[in-house]
């Protein structure tokens, strides 16, 4: 017997092709959970309704709710016709077909639970906040609370900006002083290194709170020509050194993700070290780095609220004092949507940094 019939289909024949995944349980799954929450928000709909006395506005929240619950049906019902296109396909023997129905079914089965389960997210939020005949809405969601404290505390709340927008600026300079200092070469650089290292290790081991008190507090003791400054200023000088430790590891990061061929190549120029930093290492690290500096100061911008222990009024002080006056803690949630509302559009611009130098990257 030659090599040749060893191979043949007749002597060894070839692999039985897989069959497609079925579709049906996971369109019965994805039924199931539709149904369960369209029944949430129902409930939740004559809730809302019971609890605003028929009010056309909650009403036609409710209404919509419902409306938004029913659409995870149609991919469900999308997700069965598939189904049954799989198995007449597969009858017929077009194999290649079938695992296209059933692969199409399948993501019409979870596209159908996602939008299941995010309705059943919103309608469970909306029941809890109308339990107890609406004591949660009526604790931390008071429209008469909210207008009453917003003049105050959006007025307190530019001190939030203002002194993450002065700690940001500081801090980008600090943070790449300390990450050069971490990664200055030779002998001579032993010492700086040092200082870098522990000034890190001991803000990053020290809570922002603790620091906050320390300088907003402690500064004036110990130099009383700052006495008259305000503790605005020193809140934003206690933020730029604890975030400062943070930021000195990312840039540090940056720079080391730089080929050593880049530097060589520069010093091969005849460019000192410094300039070798200047114009060829820092502006590579820094495009780098920009989405986790980023996510750093969105995180910055929320401990702004730490200030309000040094009795800086700041929206979180704000709003405990108008807590004190109303009796109500709706203005505590109002400081918070004044955070959502800074915060989130930033996160969403780092996602867009992300995704234009993955683009950049990939060549597209």
């Amino acid at each position: 017997m030659s090599a040749v019939d060893l191979v043949s289909d007749e002597v060894q024949p070839g692999p039985t092709p897989s069959q497609p995944r079925g579709v049906a349980g996971l369109a019965t799954t994805g039924l199931v959970v539709a149904l369960a929450g369209l029944a949430l928000a129902v409930a939740a709909a004559l809730r809302l309704h019971s609890y605003s006395k028929g009010a056309a506005v909650p009403t036609g929240v409710g209404v919509l709710l419902v409306l938004a619950a029913l659409y995870p049906l149609l991919p469900t019902a999308r997700a069965y016709a598939r189904s049954g296109r799989r198995s007449t396909l597969l009858g017929e023997g077009q194999l290649v077909a079938s695992r296209r129905a059933a692969a199409a079914g399948r993501d019409e089965a979870t596209v159908a639970m996602g939008y299941a389960v995010g309705a059943a997210i919103v309608s469970v939020l909306l029941l809890i906040a109308l339990a107890q005949d609406g004591g949660i809405a009526q604790t931390f969601f008071a429209g008469h609370s909210w207008k009453l404290a917003f003049p105050e505390m959006i007025q307190a709340f530019w001190t939030n900006i203002w002194v993450a927008c002065v700690a940001q600026v500081l801090v980008l300079v600090f943070g790449l002083l300390l990450a050069v200092m971490r990664m200055l070469p030779g002998r001579a650089g032993r010492p700086l290194r040092l200082i870098a290292l522990i000034y890190c290790d001991v803000f990053r081991a020290i809570p922002a709170l603790v620091t906050i008190l320390l300088i907003v507090f402690g500064l004036p003791l110990a130099f009383p020509a700052l006495a008259n400054w305000p503790s605005a200023w020193l809140g934003a000088v206690a933020l730029t050194m604890t975030y400062s430790a943070y930021v000195a590891e990312v840039y540090r990061a940056g720079l080391s993700s730089i080929h050593p061929s880049q530097s060589a190549a520069a010093r091969s120029l005849g460019l000192s070290y410094a300039q070798t930093l200047r114009t060829v290492l820092v502006p590579q690290a820094v495009r780098r780095v920009i989405p986790p500096l980023l996510n750093d100061f969105i995180s910055l911008q929320k401990d702004t609220a730490l200030l309000t222990i040094a009795g800086i009024v700041e929206v979180v002080n704000a709003s405990t004092l108008w807590q004190s006056k109303l009796f109500n803690l709706s203005p505590v949630t109002l400081a918070a949507l004044f955070f959502i509302v800074v915060t989130i559009p930033q996160a969403r611009f780092v996602d867009f940094l992300i995704d234009r130098d993955a683009a950049r990257r990939s060549g597209r």
